[in-house]
Parts: C-alpha cells; structure tokens; sequence
C-alpha cells in the first residue's frame, strides 16, 4: 500500500478506472442487474445493448434527452476497451455475434459498493467463530503426533458425549433471533463472495493458458521439447494452488448427497421467524444452484483451453500444416511484439467482405422500349356515386411502440397478460393493434396461451353514424412472458 503502488493501481487498475468515471452510476447499476443480480456468465451482444438501450431510455426521460448521447452499443464497445477493461468482449465457437462477460475487477468494485450503504444490523459473533473454527482446523490439521491427534479427537468426543446427556435430561440450548440474523448475515455475504470468486478463478485460467500461447508462438527449438513444454504446462494449470482448490470445491459440490443436505438446510433456515423478517432474497434458496452453474462455466473453460493445448500434439495436423503453422507462429510473434505499442491509425482494411458473383444466364434479355400512345383529349370531371371516404380511413399501427410497451411492463415483473397491456395503454386502432400484439408475441416475444381461462378485451370505437360502441374480443388468456 505503498505511494507508487497506488498511483499505479489508480492509473491502471480497471476498478480503480471504474470508480473515477463520470458514468460509474450507470456502469455499476446496470451490469448489477444485468449479470451479478440474475447470476448471467454470458450475454450475446443483441440482449445486452437492448437491455441497455431501455435503460438509457428511462434516464434520458428523467435527465433529459443530452444524458448519455450515445448508442448503447457504442457504450458497451467503449466499455470492452482495453482503456477501460469493464467488460470482456469475446466470440464463442461456432458464434459470429458478440458475446459480453464482466472482468473479475468490476465485480469487485460492484461488490464493493454494495458494503458502503448503510446495514440495519452489523453482526460480529459469527465471524469470531468462524475465525476460530478457522485456526482450529488448520491446527488440528497440521498436527503429526498421534498422541496429540488422538487426545484431540478424546476430548471432542467427551464435549459431545456432555452435550447428548445434555439433551437427553431436557436442556436443548437454542439460538436466539439475534444470532441467526448473525449467522444468515454472514453466510449470504460469504454466498455472494463466492460467486464473485468464480470469474476470477477462471480469468487466472485464462491467463495461465494466454502464458503458455505465448511460449508456443515464440518457440524455436525441437518439436519433442515443445510437447514437453506444452504438458508441463497443463500440469501447471491444473496442480496449480487455485486449480486444486476449484477441484475440491467441485468434488465437494458435486455430490447428490451434499446437494440435497443444502438444498433441505436453506428450505429449514429460510423459513425461521428471525430469518424471514430480514426479507431474504428469493434467490437465497437456489444459492448453491448459482454455485453449481458459475462452477460449470469455469469447468467448460478449463476444458476448452485443455482442448486447444491438445491439438498440438496432433502429428499428423503438424506435418501437413507445418508451413501455414510458421507463418501463424511468425504473425503472432509479431502481433506480441506490437501488444504494448500498437501502431497509430488503421492497420489494415478489407475493401467488401464478399466478392460478388454475376452469372451470365442471370443477366435478362434485351426489351426494347415502347412508345406509349397518348390520346390528345380533354378530360372532364365525372359523376360517382362511390364514398370516397374509405380512401381516407386507412390506420398505422406503431409496432414499435408497442414492444417497448411490453418490455416496460416486463422490467419489474415476471409476466404480463395481454390484457393487462391492453388495460394500462388501451387499444388506439381496434383490432388492428390487437393482431399486432399477437404478431409480436409470435415474433419477437416469449409467449404462453391458456386454452381453459378465455378472457375479453375491449375498445371504443365508432358507428357509421358517429355514436361511440364498445367493441369486444374473446380469446385465450395470452401471457408475456421475460
């Protein structure tokens, strides 16, 4: 915590970047809601920069339309940077769109400021056990001497021997509202922490694997040295202190027993008294359900890297590609030499990304010109008996309008009814927008039908004469689903 360190930190340092930004509001709150709240690995670029646009929407309807002028693909672009470093831009395989992922460093900032609001109870009690049960097992754990072990182990056995007649004679000491709010306080911040862990945990894989990349492209001696290199290395991942660690967590997790023994023991402590009235968050009970899908996102990722470091030991890839492989091997140590200077302006450009083929049985058929025959007479105004009126009755609906309606009402609930929709923003064009919100409940929206619960909506409308009607439709209840 030295001068320099800290000047380097707040210079360079993505998080430290994140807190000195103008926009660090809006970064933080979206990205929070977006991945960390949701407990979301990965987002196509599509889903992202919509769920961001709505966003913007809503501020520059309270700050005005100059808040933030930019498109929120621009934004997150900006924010992939490697001069901002707050998200993770990357293509999977098989993908040509986009996909986004936060940096270990803005879930660190995002969790840091949850800690600076104000907590109703601040508990301590749990952490100096935890503390103590802590140092106890890596005393007991590191001791040799069997007499010591086994006189331990004695007197453990001697306190729960106490404790059972305890029991047995009527005297059951219970917890009281204050140390289970304690204890749930503390295991929903360690919850929270661990899944931060995750990304972290798998952006050290990733740079272990960038490690070895390196050392392959700047490989200069003989294929056998390589190969050992390159295993070597494999085993360095995972013997690594980070790669024994995740495996045990996982061994551990991944077992029914202990899945369904956490499973029944959030059911039981969520629903104590205490615990309830400190309004836990619904997503407490699955908790060790993020677990297991943030630990399976590192596995794949692990696995992936494995699979590309196998290919090089592919001797039959090797002997027919050796010549595209030198000159790939010779574009990468160039492209690492220039990693810290980037040269200035373009670097290269691609006129059109497809040539463009024209067949010759394509091309049609010469059609000479024909004159037209104008006749030179007069024309008079004629007599119709025809209402002219229809001509000016046709109707526009405003598709748009209509799906940022539903994603409005979709932002704070689960589900809306089409109904519902046709309640809070009533029919403008009668029937018209009504076949235009099941147009888009089939095309660009999640929808569910209930066949059994009909429902019926309404609208004015106006007879031929002027008077004002009601008109009615009955359908199935369409659900909108999130």
């Amino acid at each position: 915590m030295d001068f320099d360190t800290l000047e380097t930190l707040r210079t360079h340092h993505p998080g430290w970047r994140l807190l000195r930004s103008d926009h660090a509001a809006l970064v933080a709150s979206f990205l929070q809601r977006v991945f960390i709240e949701p407990n979301v690995r990965v987002m196509g670029a599509a889903d992202l920069a919509e769920a961001l646009e709505d966003a913007l929407y809503e501020l520059r309807t309270r700050l005005g339309a100059d808040a933030f002028p930019k498109s929120a693909l621009n934004y997150l672009n900006d924010w992939a940077s490697p001069e901002k470093g707050w998200l993770r831009k990357f293509y999977a395989r098989g993908s040509d769109e986009p996909q986004f992922d936060l940096t270990p460093a803005t879930e660190k900032v995002i969790a840091w400021l949850g800690t600076l609001t104000e907590r109703s109870f601040v508990g301590t009690e749990s952490r100096l056990l935890t503390l103590f049960a802590l140092l106890q097992q890596m005393s007991e754990g590191s001791e040799s001497d069997p007499a010591k072990r086994i006189a331990e182990l004695q007197k453990r056995r001697d306190e729960i021997d106490a404790e059972i007649g305890r029991v047995a004679a009527g005297d059951v000491p219970l917890l009281d509202d204050t140390g289970l709010k304690d204890r749930f306080q503390q295991f929903t911040q360690l919850a929270r922490d661990l899944l931060t862990d995750f990304r972290e945990v798998e952006h050290n894989f990733r740079l272990l694997d960038r490690r070895v990349r390196e050392r392959i492209a700047l490989w200069e001696g003989a294929k056998g040295a390589l190969l050992e290199e390159i295993m070597g290395e494999r085993d360095a991942i995972a013997d690594s202190d980070q790669g024994r660690s995740f495996r045990a967590f996982w061994d551990f997790l991944m077992s029914s027993r202990r899945q369904e023994e956490l499973t029944g023991l959030l059911a039981r402590v969520v629903e104590l008294p205490p615990v309830a009235a400190l309004n836990p968050d619904a997503r407490t009970r699955r908790v060790h359900y993020d677990w297991l899908e943030a630990g399976e996102h590192t596995q794949r990722t692990v696995a992936q890297l494995s699979q590309q470091l196998r290919r090089f030991l592919d001797d039959q890839a090797w002997l027919e590609n050796r010549r595209i492989m030198d000159i790939l091997h010779g574009i990468e140590a160039k492209a690492l030499a220039l990693r810290d200077t980037p040269p200035a302006g373009e670097v290269m450009e691609i006129p059109e990304s497809a040539a463009a083929v024209e067949l010759p049985m394509e091309r049609p058929l010469f059609t000479p010109a024909r004159k037209p025959l104008i006749a030179d007479i007069a024309l008079e105004a004629g007599d119709s008996d025809c209402d002219a009126a229809g001509l000016y009755a046709q109707i526009m609906v405003d598709r748009a309008a209509l799906a940022h309606h539903i994603r409005h009402a979709l932002q704070d609930r689960a589900q809306v009814t089409l109904r519902e929709l046709t309640q809070t923003r009533p029919l403008q064009q009668g029937l018209a927008e009504l076949v235009a919100y099941l147009q888009l409940g089939s095309d660009s929206f999640k929808i569910v039908v209930d066949e059994d619960t009909p429902e019926v909506i309404a609208w004015p409308a106006l007879t031929t004469g002027g008077d004002a009607i009601e008109r009615c439709a009955r359908l199935p209840r369409v659900i909108f689903v999130r």
